[in-house]
């Protein structure tokens, strides 16, 4: 393919239909208040988008198999609550508590897979379940009380500059952004140019001509789900850093936004067919809509119509473009 036709295929793609209306979205929002043109308007959003997109790629990845991890939002909050509590409750080093936070996430992830590819539940019922586990674990981890990770002032709140830097001039770097693109990347080329991320492709394209073609389809469908509570886990620590204290018991919902922007940025909601650099532009769509709706008199109520609409326009996309891709065939 030549230059001109790589261009054009770029310009078709719906990644970069979904970045021109987020451009336009941020035009849009600054000039109807001039206060969302902020730099610190967008280091808010930035504070979110680390967790938010951490969830989202691991999400889309359960996406593409043609399943789905409900457990993330939930899990979100109770990883991050488990870990403070170590912190808080045995006075265990900050490190520790991220370490733990992380290894919850995973075991959770690797109990949905395990649920999932390999006694062949259900992804809604089987993350549905996992997610009312997390959520009492949590809980009880918690004692039922607010949990405070280290202020960035206070001893072990070192945590708080992998996400963001405040300078002598008190100017903010929002370093977590870098380590995200950078994340968005890697996770292209996983995806992209290895066997998992053929395969799991694969398993959400046609799971039982794979199984044929000799592939371990339950250990990568495994692997699909354990990366996903991993990612949840990071992203729980990001969260700890942009929030004052966690609330066990919370969480719900959280995860539809995770889902939301990685069906946005154009991963099939039937699987077989998604793109990290999709994903990343398709979560900050729906952040923008979360932080941008605000200032132009928007409450919480219309920003959920607004959202679900956006969904909705974005499914019927993927249907569309999945009946056109049959007819051509």
């Amino acid at each position: 393919m030549n230059q001109k036709g790589k261009f054009s295929k770029l310009v078709r793609s719906q990644e970069f239909i979904v970045f021109v209306i987020l451009i336009a979205m941020y035009i849009v929002f600054g000039i109807m208040n001039k206060q969302f043109a902020q730099y610190t308007t967008f280091v808010t959003m930035f504070d979110f988008a680390n967790f938010y997109i951490l969830m989202a790629f691991g999400v889309g990845l359960c996406l593409i198999t043609g399943g789905v991890d409900l457990s993330i939002g939930t899990g979100l909050i109770a990883y991050a609550a488990i870990g403070g509590s170590i912190i808080k409750y045995f006075n265990a080093p900050v490190v520790v508590g991220m370490i733990v936070t992380i290894l919850i996430g995973c075991l959770f992830g690797l109990a949905n897979g395990v649920l999932i590819a390999i006694m062949d539940l259900p992804p809604f019922l089987a993350t549905l379940c996992t997610c009312m586990i997390a959520r009492g674990v949590g809980s009880l981890a918690a004692r039922n009380n607010a949990i405070p990770w280290p202020m960035l002032s206070q001893p072990g709140g070192w945590f708080h500059k992998i996400f963001k830097v405040i300078t002598e001039s008190k100017s903010i770097i929002p370093v977590g952004f870098i380590w995200i693109f950078v994340l968005m990347f890697v996770m292209r080329f996983v995806l992209n140019s290895t066997k998992f991320g053929r395969y799991t492709i694969a398993i959400g394209s046609n799971k039982e001509a794979t199984i044929l073609s000799g592939v371990n389809v339950k250990f990568y469908h495994v692997m699909v789900y354990t990366l996903c509570g991993i990612l949840t886990g990071v992203a729980a620590i990001a969260y700890a850093a942009a929030t004052p204290t966690i609330q066990p018991g919370q969480g719900a919902g959280v995860e539809m936004d995770a889902i939301g922007g990685a069906i946005v940025g154009g991963v099939s909601a039937s699987g077989g067919y998604g793109t990290i650099p999709g994903i990343f532009v398709g979560t900050y769509v729906i952040l923008a809509l979360k932080v941008g709706l605000p200032f132009i008199g928007l409450n919480a109520n219309w920003q959920q119509i607004i959202t679900g609409i956006v969904l909705i326009v974005a499914v019927m996309i993927d249907i569309i473009k999945k009946r056109n891709i049959e007819k051509n065939r």
